[in-house]
């Protein structure tokens, strides 16, 4: 969940890397929490070894893997100054939460994400702090 990020800019989830990517699930924030849905695919979980996250939204080498909001123009948006994008750890999530997953399917992992920066304008770069990932209600 994005929340509450700045009125009148478009944000959608990153499909693809480097220049060859397309924004999907686009969004116009009206200053409400906005919402992505991805899946993953897990590449190993168990308590030897970290687990490990592929698909079209995964960014990142193995260890430190994450998705990506893309923001203003970086979205297509033409009618805005902003230019960035977000990028979501997808850190936190443990073998055991997996394991769950797989034992209580379907879950649905969460992980809220503040949407405005310390200059007032959208989020952008590395989001930190992270509370990281939880089992949404």
């Amino acid at each position: 969940m994005l929340q509450e990020p700045p009125s009148g800019v478009d944000f959608g989830l990153q499909l693809g890397r480097g220049a060859d990517y397309t924004t999907v699930q686009k969004q116009r924030s009206r200053g409400q929490d906005l919402h992505f849905e991805f899946s993953v695919t897990v590449m190993a979980a168990n308590n030897k070894a970290a687990p490990d996250f592929r698909g079209p939204v995964v960014q990142g080498p193995a260890g430190r893997r994450f998705v990506y909001i893309d923001i203003g123009t970086c979205a297509g948006q033409i009618d805005t100054p902003w230019s960035r994008r977000l990028k979501i750890p997808l850190i936190g999530i443990t073998p055991e939460i997996i394991e769950r997953a797989r034992v209580d399917a379907p879950t649905v992992l969460e992980a809220r994400v503040p949407g405005t920066g310390r200059d007032g304008g959208p989020a952008c770069a590395t989001v930190k702090p992270f509370d990281g990932w939880k089992t949404a209600l």
